[in-house]
């Protein structure tokens, strides 16, 4: 019996960035580790910030043959040659949204802990559904998403799933068998040193 693959890794900016400093982060990061895709999450609602951002995230990801998603704003994907959306409202966007972007392109789901959610935007065309917090965080309303959540979706569906929200190394190692990817953001950015953590990290899986 062969070993199951190990998680592919998800990056997803921090809420607020510097343009003259980011960018170059992001690149050294990407320069050193296999990243699947990263997700433009700035928190700003400024769509000028925000295509900003996208073009230049954007020359860094394509130069490195990266996925780059932005967070709910499926006209700024399109408007900005990004590869894709995710989607924070489970399922209600996601027929729209592959509407909007074509078939070729990333429409993703983040469902927080509802099954039932997940399912529903698999149907509705999702290319992943994203279940979080996995870890402590005093971010939402203390609803984790469990490692029985993760289990049961990798035993019965073929959507692939991110673990994203408060991962720690024993959170990466347990999860790692029933998880297609890891969502990292905040757990590197916060840090001095967010290659060096991100290798930690990608470490604990095994």
């Amino acid at each position: 019996m062969t070993a199951p693959e190990q998680p592919q890794i998800y990056l997803i900016t921090p809420p607020a960035f510097e343009l003259s400093h980011f960018p170059d982060q992001l690149a050294e990061v990407l320069d050193e580790v296999e990243i699947a895709c990263v997700r433009l999450a700035l928190a700003s609602r400024d769509e000028d910030v925000l295509g900003r951002a996208a073009d230049a995230l954007r020359e860094i990801t394509h130069a490195r043959d990266v996925a780059l998603v932005i967070s709910d704003h499926v006209v700024l994907a399109e408007r900005h040659g990004l590869d894709g959306v995710h989607l924070s409202d489970a399922a209600r966007s996601v027929r729209s949204a592959r509407k909007a972007l074509g078939p070729d392109a990333i429409v993703g789901s983040f469902c927080a802990a509802s099954r039932h959610d997940g399912m529903t935007a698999g149907e509705a065309g999702a290319d992943y559904v994203c279940f979080g917090p996995v870890g402590e965080t005093t971010l939402n309303d203390g609803t984790r998403a469990e490692a029985e959540l993760f289990q049961w979706w990798s035993e019965m569906i073929e959507i692939p799933v991110v673990a994203e929200g408060a991962l720690t190394e024993d959170l990466m190692r347990s999860l790692a068998p029933a998880t297609d990817f890891f969502g990292i953001g905040d757990e590197i950015w916060s840090s001095d040193q967010p290659l060096a953590r991100l290798n930690q990290l990608i470490s604990a899986m095994g």
